[in-house]
């Protein structure tokens, strides 16, 4: 006698922006923010393949070759290692920006895989789907790394290495503020930027300040995550492609930041605050600032603890 059992065909995830870098931790620091989104829909098919067949919303004209998409590449990679044998269909909405300093690169990825993890026999950990995760991002960034990514699988501050991703522990009350002006940087170009030599005493001051964050995080310190909040080695390598960030980083401080930088790649500016009212005061004088210089923006208020990647609905069929 068979028995049926109900199994998924289909899966939606949502992946929610992150900043990356948090100033001193390049390519390892990041958090995930409640803000804009991405959404996959994932379908099992019995072709072994890997077919994009949309992308919607704020970045429509993407590839659809999966081997030059985020998304697909992450499944790519997910079949390649676990030697699936039937395939997955992809429909990606994309909510967050691309070349925004805001992770939608790796957002796509990230929603791509929750949902694809989904229907799976044995679904992994998400944790498990980190490694896949990255060489998604690669594609976008030309480099293997986890500070976008990994925070949008644990939710909250990653600390995110090539081979291991720690959740960081933040006081609940902590916000960021970040403010993304309408202005597009690859993060290519932002990359590019930065091939250069660097000179020993600043990799060591900034080395101390990720450490003095990582402290002040663990002890729900703010003034230590004040005193190391800076960013001496990547940042003055930047600033001068976001436009008016000088003054977009001073309303930051001015409104009491623990610290401010770019987010990620840029253009968009954060500030880390001890209270969510300083946060809100702080991003409408960062839009101001930017304003002033002629940008629109988009301002986004959320606890530093920000949103994991989820499953948001699945569909089931029969099997006998």
């Amino acid at each position: 006698m068979s028995i049926s059992v109900p199994f998924p065909r289909t899966a939606r995830a949502r992946a929610s922006a992150s900043l990356g870098n948090v100033a001193v931790g390049f390519d390892i620091l990041g958090h995930s923010i409640d803000g804009p989104a991405d959404i996959a829909t994932v379908s099992r098919i019995d072709r072994p393949e890997v077919v994009i067949t949309a992308i919607r919303g704020c970045a429509p004209d993407l590839p659809t070759d999966p081997r030059h998409n985020t998304a697909g590449m992450a499944l790519l990679a997910l079949r390649k290692a676990l030697g699936i044998q039937h395939g997955f269909a992809l429909a990606l909405d994309k909510g967050i920006p691309l070349g925004s300093g805001l992770g939608g690169s790796a957002a796509s990825c990230v929603a791509a895989l929750v949902a694809a993890n989904a229907l799976l026999d044995r679904p992994l950990q998400h944790e498990a789907l980190y490694g896949f995760a990255m060489e998604g991002e690669a594609v976008a960034s030309g480099s293997r790394h986890g500070d976008n990514v990994g925070p949008m699988l644990t939710g909250g501050l990653a600390l995110a290495t090539r081979d291991r991703l720690l959740r960081i522990p933040v006081p609940a009350e902590w916000h960021c503020a970040v403010v993304h002006p309408h202005h597009v940087l690859e993060t290519r170009k932002a990359r590019a930027a930065l091939e250069r030599d660097f000179d020993l005493p600043v990799f060591v001051r900034q080395s101390s300040h990720l450490a003095l964050v990582l402290a002040g995080c663990y002890q729900a310190d703010p003034e230590l995550v004040r005193e190391g909040l800076k960013d001496v080695l990547v940042e003055p390598l930047r600033a001068a492609l976001v436009p008016q960030f000088h003054r977009v980083k001073q309303a930051a401080l001015d409104h009491h930041a623990l610290g401010a930088s770019i987010a990620g790649g840029g253009p968009s500016v954060f500030g880390w605050y001890t209270t969510r009212a300083d946060a809100d005061k702080a991003a409408a004088a960062m839009a101001a600032a930017f304003a002033e210089g002629g940008l629109d923006s988009d301002r986004h208020v959320s606890a530093i603890n920000g949103p994991a990647a989820c499953l948001l609905e699945s569909a089931c069929e029969v099997a006998a």
